[in-house]
């Protein structure tokens, strides 16, 4: 479930808010990094275009590419009462109709204040985000100003282009302030993890244009027309890029038109290929069919009640499945790239053998969405509770990154555990909560047993979630409140009373607002 550790999702460029006042003297933009993947802005090496292979002139081009300029600022999720620092960053966009700007939501993301200008323009104007899909890393964004878009031209949407097939890269990346353009060739085209959300897959074009700071959200251009959006390059090789395929822009663009993003379905199960003769032999699968097991149905996916473990899948909408996944109709894409095209409401229907019969199963797409806290999260005030200096907050990703940043992690291994098990996973309303940290104070001097460990009831009552969790506090009238937390015999006791006298000085000592 974590992303891939080998590719970095293009982030803005960051730096000093008082250094950025001493660098703008200089140049119109900055880059920097991004936490704990690496969001790159596709640089691009200078190479020449030939007016011959586009259906619009580079002049054209010019002025539909945008330089997006960002200053953001996120809370912390380890320390939720407080925000981060300002910081500057930039990346490239690009219209894709008469006032809509299409770029990345990491290039985005945290926003306070946005501007952006095109191609010889000399003044900045102020952009807002119109919709934004943290899933697939997009973004829609509009200048309210109408002066912007004088003379100004937007890109159409082309079809996933061809395997060693040429692409051009355009948009502002590190190393100058001018429109760069580099040209790759396409070099694969698969399902992968996109490092943005750090969880979620869908379908990539591989390139090997370098992808740098500052590029990303630029378009990847082939005969004049969008064939992706550059927003990912790989750690580990030299000039290997990701763009954001058509396919996922349509979706985005599509799921937006009712004046709402709803995000994507999940299917909710794990599969695994089929290769092996013993295996196949044991369920009684035939060796000419081809399909994968299922291992594991989650709750509340789309699957769940439809399908069940051993269930071998051969077909999906009618098209045939590999033995490892993949179409057989075209060897290189995953099956779930059928599942990532659909919406919520549409029908899956899969074709498997099932206690070594053949059965036709369909049910309705739907979200999963206790997937949230799996995904990195942009934009948001983290909720959480302070009793007696203790700090609660439910199990999320980015608390977890920030956690073990910290490194007081002991006897953490099953709150990790819990977190990356799919199968804890229950409906929306279910969530870990932790206990991760104190406030030190005499109240909770000898409470640190208790620390990185997952609530489980309090007196006596299973705890739902972070908002049961405050409840069951706010309306105890127990003088004593007993908190069992997983894999713990003994209850962490507290008195209510003086936690709740403690909780005033703390709060105040700590400067602690809000909650």
């Amino acid at each position: 479930m974590p992303a891939i550790n080998e590719k970095k999702a293009v982030t803005p460029n960051m730096m000093d808010s008082n250094k950025l006042m001493q660098k703008q003297k200089k140049i119109l933009s900055s880059p920097s990094h991004f936490a704990s993947t690496i969001l790159f802005f596709t640089s691009l090496f200078l190479s020449p275009l030939h007016p011959e292979d586009y259906r619009q002139s580079i002049d054209e081009i010019k002025k539909s590419v945008v330089q997006i300029r960002v200053f953001s600022q996120a809370k912390d999720p380890f320390s939720p009462w407080i925000s981060s620092g300002i910081s500057a960053s930039t990346g490239s966009g690009f219209l894709i109709s008469k006032n809509r700007i299409l770029t990345n939501a990491h290039v985005v993301s945290n926003a306070k204040f946005m501007e952006t200008q095109r191609n010889n323009q000399t003044e900045w104007y102020e952009l807002k985000v119109l919709f934004i899909a943290h899933d697939c890393d997009l973004a829609l964004l509009e200048v309210s100003d109408p002066d912007f878009y004088n003379d100004s031209n937007y890109l159409e949407l082309g079809n996933l282009p061809e395997l060693a097939s040429p692409v051009d890269i355009v948009g502002y990346p590190i190393g100058g302030s001018k429109i760069s353009v580099s040209r790759g060739i396409v070099s694969r085209i698969e399902q992968s993890t996109y490092a943005h959300s750090q969880i979620d897959s869908h379908l990539v074009v591989q390139v090997d244009a370098a992808i740098n700071p500052g590029n990303s959200g630029g378009p990847a251009l082939q005969n004049g027309k969008v064939v992706g959006v550059a927003f990912q390059a790989s750690t580990k090789g030299e000039n290997i890029g990701y763009i954001i395929p058509t396919a996922v822009i349509q979706h985005f663009l599509k799921d937006i038109e009712d004046g709402i993003y709803h995000g994507y379905v999940e299917l909710g199960i794990q599969t695994q290929p089929s290769f092996s003769e013993s295996h196949r032999q044991f369920y009684g699968i035939p060796n000419q069919e081809e399909g994968v097991f299922v291992t594991k149905v989650l709750k509340a996916g789309s699957a769940d009640g439809y399908l069940k473990p051993g269930d071998y899948l051969t077909a999906i909408d009618g098209r045939n499945i590999g033995r490892n996944g993949n179409l057989l109709e075209s060897n290189s894409i995953d099956y779930l790239e059928v599942v990532d095209n659909k919406f919520a409401g549409e029908e899956i229907r899969f074709d498997l053998i099932r206690d070594k019969k053949k059965i036709n199963v369909k049910f309705p797409a739907k979200k999963m969405p206790q997937m949230e806290n799996q995904r990195a999260r942009y934009g948001i005030k983290y909720d959480y509770l302070v009793f007696g200096g203790l700090v609660f907050q439910t199990v999320n990703r980015d608390l977890l990154e920030a956690w073990s940043k910290n490194g007081q992690t002991q006897g953490g291994s099953l709150l990790v555990y819990r977190f990356y098990d799919a199968t804890t996973l229950s409906d929306a309303n279910s969530e870990d909560v932790v206990l991760y940290r104190k406030l030190p104070h005499p109240i909770n001097s000898n409470s640190d047993f208790y620390l990185n460990m997952v609530v489980e009831s309090l007196n006596g009552i299973k705890v739902k979630n972070l908002s049961h969790l405050k409840e069951l506090l706010q309306s105890s009238k127990e003088k004593t409140i007993q908190i069992q937390f997983y894999g713990i015999q003994l209850p962490m006791v507290l008195d209510r009373e003086e936690s709740e006298r403690a909780d005033l000085e703390i709060k105040k000592t700590y400067h602690l607002t809000g909650n």
